[in-house]
């Protein structure tokens, strides 16, 4: 099956009882006398991020001490005051995007007033406004993450995948004559077409490596608390005896992370099957309780599913609208929704900016794994964009304006990275997010939710310092 001196196919899978494993990219991948550079990126992987209830940031008083945005546009920015800091180690890779709208977040009519957290996430990465219904009359626009993966996901097993944090579980109407999947869901393959989310990091890992065709099969495989490696140990050892050495060495890191991942999925199921009490006891066995585990495992399944092409696409919602979860671990002990609701007092938006710190810091682990995995001649990183903000602004007062958006990564050399665009003032969020897409290579699209132009990512002004 695997030749020596001759290449395997890219699309090369191993598979074991019930699984099936793609494989990182590998020099015997890449065609005789063919440059590593030229036929290893591939396209470039996109991981679109949501955090909701806006940024301290975006008060008056965040705007004076810079608590989301940088005082300096250009390139000489200093990211040490603001929510951005544990960032400063990527700062070559990070694209701030400050100063934009999300209009179509606002109320439109009066009966929309006050739903602004019912609405919010659905509008992210469509830029397009919901229809107020709690009937199954859903409309809101085709998603950003959903536009590339129709584009160009279908080249792989799995063309995206979806990702949360928070429960995703209620059904019909939430709030102010909204549905309930307008708070569930940041993609949209269509505008009437929600994606479901995945919370369990073990339903993740399982659409990820084939694991069981129904879940009786899971649920046994499970049971017998094996690694999905042993399962296919005898066709390994083919792959390595034909593998050169530095092809081996990039496959058993590789297959130390899975078996990694596997066993800390293990764990959490092992502890929350154990009757110990738990701090979310309504969740999924494979959810741990942790925030930062959890966050930290849903990173860690899209490394493996971007190095070993398994799909290109996610869109990760790392909160939920309207959330009082407490993050002891950001130094605040008020609940997440409460805290957003700091009534202008400073003292309390800078306790919200300690939220809205920890949860980028959680961000750099997600980096760091991206830039040491390799992806051809350069890293998953170079060849990864990562798309990070909220449709929120201000969220004491619900309002849309000076929006947090950030991108990471250099997207294959088409980001140039270190740089802050401030955009003029009533920009929409839109045209930044339409000039991700030409990014992504579709360069067709001529607009993009409520946008009116696309937006220079690469526009390096000379440096100047909000006064």
């Amino acid at each position: 099956m695997f030749i020596t001196r001759k290449h395997i196919s890219r699309r090369t899978m191993l598979r074991g009882m019930g699984v099936t494993m793609a494989l990182p990219l590998l020099e015997a991948m890449v065609p005789a006398r063919t440059a590593l550079a030229k036929t290893a990126a591939g396209k470039v992987r996109l991981s679109a991020i949501e955090m909701v209830h806006g940024s301290a940031g975006a008060t008056v008083v965040g705007a004076q001490k810079h608590l989301w945005s940088p005082a300096a546009t250009g390139k000489a920015f200093d990211l040490s005051p603001s929510s951005l800091a544990p960032l400063e180690p990527f700062r070559e890779h990070l694209t701030i995007i400050s100063n934009t709208d999300v209009r179509n977040a606002e109320a439109f009519e009066l009966p929309e007033i006050g739903g602004d957290h019912f609405r919010s996430s659905a509008v992210f990465l469509t830029q397009s406004h919901p229809r107020q219904t709690q009937g199954s009359d859903v409309r809101a626009g085709t998603s950003l993450d959903q536009y590339y993966a129709q584009r160009y996901g279908q080249e792989t097993p799995i063309p995206s995948m979806q990702l949360c944090i928070e429960p995703v579980d209620q059904a019909g109407g939430c709030s102010y004559g909204y549905s309930c999947v307008y708070t569930d869901s940041i993609s949209w393959s269509a505008p009437n077409t929600p994606m479901p989310m995945i919370r369990d990091p073990r339903v993740a890992f399982d659409q990820l490596f084939g694991v069981g065709a129904t879940p009786g099969e899971r649920r046994e495989r499970r049971a017998e608390d094996k690694s999905i490696l042993d399962l296919m140990t005898e066709q390994l050892g083919r792959l390595r005896s034909e593998l050169g050495a530095a092809d081996r060495v990039r496959l058993n890191r590789y297959l130390e992370d899975v078996r990694e991942i596997e066993r800390r999925i293990q764990k959490v199921e092992a502890y929350n099957a154990s009757g110990e009490a738990r701090e979310l006891p309504g969740a999924p066995i494979g959810v741990p309780d942790s925030f930062e585990e959890h966050v930290r495992l849903m990173f860690d399944l899209q490394v493996l599913a971007f190095a070993s092409d398994t799909t290109r696409v996610f869109s990760f919602k790392m909160g939920r609208d309207a959330s009082s979860r407490v993050y002891p671990e950001s130094g605040v002990s008020t609940g997440f929704h409460p805290a957003s609701h700091h009534q202008d007092r400073e003292d309390r938006i800078l306790e919200f900016e300690k939220i809205n710190r920890y949860h980028i810091g959680l961000l750099p682990y997600f980096f760091k794994k991206l830039k040491e995995t390799p992806d051809g001649d350069r890293s998953l990183l170079e060849n990864t964009l990562v798309l990070y903000g909220s449709p929120m602004g201000n969220s004491n007062i619900h309002n849309h304006k000076k929006c947090p958006l950030f991108l990471v990564g250099h997207a294959g050399g088409a980001l140039k990275g270190g740089l802050h665009i401030k955009a003029a003032d009533a920009t929409p969020m839109a045209n930044p997010m339409l000039s991700v897409l030409h990014t992504l290579g579709l360069e067709d699209m001529k607009s993009f939710g409520d946008s009116t132009a696309p937006m220079d990512l690469n526009a390096a002004p000379e440096s100047t310092v909000a006064g």
